[in-house]
């Protein structure tokens, strides 16, 4: 079955159905395997914008001149 035969029978679940199936769904995904390249207990390094200066400076250029046009 695929996504599309079964998204309009979804679609009239009423609310309290649909959370119910994705907590289902969500479990299910929980013990799948290989479900994310993320290990257990592993630290990732993560790119943000904290004490990246210059890119604060762009982004108040490209305010400044969005709030002109």
């Amino acid at each position: 079955m695929t996504l599309a035969e079964v998204l309009p029978s979804v679609r009239r679940l009423s609310t309290i159905e649909k959370l119910k199936l994705i907590r289902i769904l969500a479990e299910d995904l929980e013990t799948a395997e290989d479900i994310s390249p993320l290990e257990p207990f592993k630290t990732y390094d993560l790119p943000t914008p904290y004490d990246s200066f210059g890119a604060g400076s762009v982004l108040m250029q490209a305010a400044e001149s969005a709030s002109q046009t």
